[in-house]
């Protein structure tokens, strides 16, 4: 098991250095950075042990049956897959704002590979399936690649709180596609999905964990940044990917307003122990609420 005593031994410390948080200089106090690291070991821990999963093995490509894919399949896989080609700009742009916090940067590479793997996986389904040639991915990564995300929020505690409404929301929309795969019958794509949705599970988890000890830092100040990146919170692909919005609904790749809250938003909040009356207040100071993640329709 990993010794989890090295914070104790530096309580009190601060660093020399100044921490750049997005358009502010933050001094971190070594015991909160020594807890982020920890919690980064708790999850490299049980990725490890328990979670990791192999492309070519774990999934059961012999039972590829390409009568169950149909066109409305691929029309999901396919919104899923392009949002997933973008994480060359996710983890880069996510490494510049971390860079400095050993624990934080060492998780965004590691998210990073576990992520590739996603857009990899749906590729691949994609391809053997029969839904898209290879010239047609070729004209999807052309199309893709054209784009380039960037950060929607600039200081390292308000991505903490969009990554964990972003994965929340993510794990819900991958959990319900597994569903649909199993009624479906489609034994290859409900493995997918079974791998991918506890993967975003664990990325929730890491932030939700890192929010907490933000929380116990700051709980004013957290509250207020997880308010406003709540009241202008949209999926990744949403602006992105042409027709996302539409495309979500029509596909059914999406999840409604009503599941992101009941699912998301409100578990969230009750691990936090923030409760909604500290939220609405909160969020008198911000523009209403507009929860139409990609995912609502939200996607991944």
């Amino acid at each position: 098991m990993v010794q989890r005593d090295h914070a104790a031994q530096n309580a009190g410390k601060v660093y020399e250095f100044t921490v750049l948080d997005g358009e502010t200089n933050r001094i971190m106090p070594s015991t909160m950075r020594d807890r982020a690291y920890q919690i980064y070991l708790e999850f490299l821990e049980t990725a490890e042990n328990k979670r990791r999963w192999n492309i070519f093995n774990d999934v059961p490509w012999e039972k590829l049956d390409s009568g169950k894919a149909t066109e409305q399949v691929g029309d999901r896989v396919e919104i899923f897959c392009t949002e997933e080609l973008y994480v060359p700009d996710y983890s880069s742009k996510a490494l510049d704002l971390t860079r400095s916090m050993f624990g934080l940067a060492w998780f965004q590479t590691c998210w990073a590979a576990e992520e590739s793997l996603h857009g990899l996986v749906f590729r691949e389904y994609l391809t053997r399936s029969g839904l898209r040639s290879p010239a047609q991915f070729e004209a999807l990564e052309t199309a893709t690649f054209s784009r380039e995300w960037q950060l929607p929020f600039h200081t390292v505690r308000q991505m903490t709180c969009y990554g964990a409404l972003q994965e929340g929301a993510t794990f819900t929309a991958y959990n319900m596609q597994r569903n649909k795969a199993r009624d479906a019958g489609d034994k290859v794509l409900e493995a997918i999905f079974f791998h991918i949705a506890r993967d975003e599970a664990a990325h929730a988890g890491f932030y939700r964990s890192m929010l907490q000890l933000e929380l116990g830092d700051d709980r004013e100040e957290t509250i207020a940044d997880l308010a406003y990146v709540l009241s202008r919170f949209k999926m990744p692909g949403d602006g992105l990917i042409p027709d996302y919005r539409r495309r979500l609904a029509s596909s059914g790749a999406g999840i409604s307003p009503r599941s992101f809250l009941v699912r998301v938003v409100w578990p969230l909040l009750t691990t936090l122990e923030i409760s909604r009356e500290e939220m609405k207040s909160a969020m008198k100071k911000h523009s209403p609420i507009t929860v139409s993640n990609e995912r609502a329709e939200i996607s991944v």
